[in-house]
């Protein structure tokens, strides 16, 4: 299975000026790539591909000797991109979702290139980038398995690189433990047995000083250096506020599959839910997507199972008796007039959400 490991990069300035001038060749590359694929469809009716862009490049190079500068194979991971932002528009034409067709990259839009097999080697506290240097790199953990791709990622004025690596499952003993999870605003996360997982609200605690920055920019003149730097600070708030949310997603998914041999959680659909006004900023500060896919890739790699179910009713339905127990938003606990069972409202769906994963 894939594995990937993300390290934060010093490059000296001579290397941030390579790896700028790189990302800038390849913002290029692909806005002219997608002017390509563009006007053949509207002139000629015609579909270009991945292979017949990748093949001009050495054409390519004897025209604008820069792209000589940047790794070939750095330049055929553009094509790539581009082809595969092809696919997803036209898988979302074919089922009817709203296309989104492939937009040029402006400056500053285009944070990130890879190498998708070689030109990169690790050696010690050294990652040796071709066209680029060796490059410090902080290992905070060994990287395991074997290397696949090599991405770097500019975010905020830092340096990153991504190292994709084929590894090992690492099968945890089995257990027969089972859980069922619901996700909620309160509490980021009720299980079937009881335990309540705080929802820390890192958005929320930090909306003072986000006003704040977003005042600071929306002062400063447009293009000018000022209000570039208050963007930065933005941003970084912004990333550190995702961070925390990780952070805090990343702990309780590792505790989740440690514990349990079956997760089950509610397939929401959380794009609908947050056109709710009154609901919206606190459903995106939990970030309940982003809890499932950890606890999920975590639950692949361990040998764990998770089971997402229908919704449907697992608030109304008593968990005792199976019948339908009305209640608003508001009434946070339930009472069963049928069979007299009372329990926490989030307890009593998160124990139907477990029974629906077992059946």
């Amino acid at each position: 299975m894939r594995k990937a490991y993300k390290f934060r990069l010093y490059p000296t300035k001579g290397q941030r000026e390579r790896i700028q001038f790189t990302l800038e060749r390849c913002r290029l590359l692909y806005n002219r790539l997608l002017d390509e694929r563009k006007v053949a469809y509207e002139t000629h009716k015609t579909s270009l591909n991945y292979y017949d862009q990748a093949n001009t490049f050495n054409e390519r190079k004897k025209h604008i000797p820069a792209l000589k500068q940047v790794h070939s194979q750095v330049l055929q991971d553009v094509a790539k991109r581009l082809d595969k932002a092809f696919q997803a528009f036209f898988r979302r034409v074919k089922s009817e979702e709203k296309p989104g067709y492939p937009r040029f990259k402006p400056v500053g839009r285009y944070d990130s290139f890879t190498y998708p097999q070689g030109g990169y080697s690790l050696n010690g506290s050294k990652l040796k980038l071709s066209k680029i240097g060796d490059v410090k790199i902080k290992l905070h953990r060994q990287p395991q398995g074997e290397f696949k791709t090599c991405t770097v990622i500019v975010k905020n004025g830092k340096y990153y690189v991504s190292l994709s690596c084929e590894v090992e499952p690492k099968i945890l003993p089995k257990s027969k433990g089972t859980i069922g999870i619901d996700l909620g605003v309160k509490h980021l996360a009720i299980t079937s047995d009881g335990e309540f997982y705080e929802h820390p609200k890192f958005l929320r605690e930090s909306e003072r000083k986000q006003r704040v920055k977003q005042r600071a920019v929306s002062r400063k003149k447009k293009g000018s250096h000022r209000r570039r730097k208050a963007i930065r600070e933005l941003s970084k708030l912004h990333e550190h506020i995702a961070n925390q949310r990780k952070d805090y997603a990343h702990k309780v998914s590792r505790k989740l599959v440690n514990r349990y041999g079956l997760i089950a959680f509610e397939n929401l659909n959380t794009q609908g839910m947050v056109k709710n006004h009154h609901l919206a900023k606190s459903i995106v500060d939990a970030s309940w997507n982003q809890l499932v896919q950890y606890t999920t890739y975590k639950a692949e790699e361990a040998g764990r199972r998770v089971v997402l179910v229908d919704p449907k009713n697992t608030s109304q339905l008593c968990s005792n008796c199976g019948e339908i127990v009305p209640k608003k938003l508001s009434e946070r606990v339930h009472r069963c007039e049928h069979c007299g069972y009372v329990q926490d409202r989030d307890i009593n769906a998160a124990q139907n959400i477990l029974k629906r994963a077992l059946t």
